[in-house]
């Protein structure tokens, strides 16, 4: 199944975290995940928190229209992007990255 498959909730995106990074960034895509890099680092959720701030900034989003679907302690994650389709986020991660 392709993780960035649009469903009635919206649209999944598969992430590669890094925590603890120089600066808070969307580094472009790598085997199909989205690489994230965010300050904060890995303890008690933090570093999850980031990574939606950053990524409903970036992509013009709510934050409660990204939720943390699966690898809560892992690097690789996968979001739920709410009521929105697969085209229309990959269009706002490019632009993102385009920016």
């Amino acid at each position: 199944m392709d993780e960035r498959a649009s469903g009635a909730e919206g649209a999944a995106l598969p992430v590669r975290a890094a925590a603890g990074a120089r600066s808070n960034q969307i580094l472009g895509w790598h085997a199909g995940e989205l690489k994230v890099a965010v300050t904060q680092i890995a303890e008690r959720g933090k570093a999850n928190q980031a990574i939606i701030e950053l990524l409903a900034r970036r992509l013009k989003l709510r934050r409660s229209q990204i939720v943390l679907r699966s690898g809560p302690t892992a690097s690789r994650k996968v979001f739920l992007v709410r009521d929105i389709t697969s085209d229309d986020l990959n269009a706002r991660i490019q632009a993102a990255l385009d920016a």
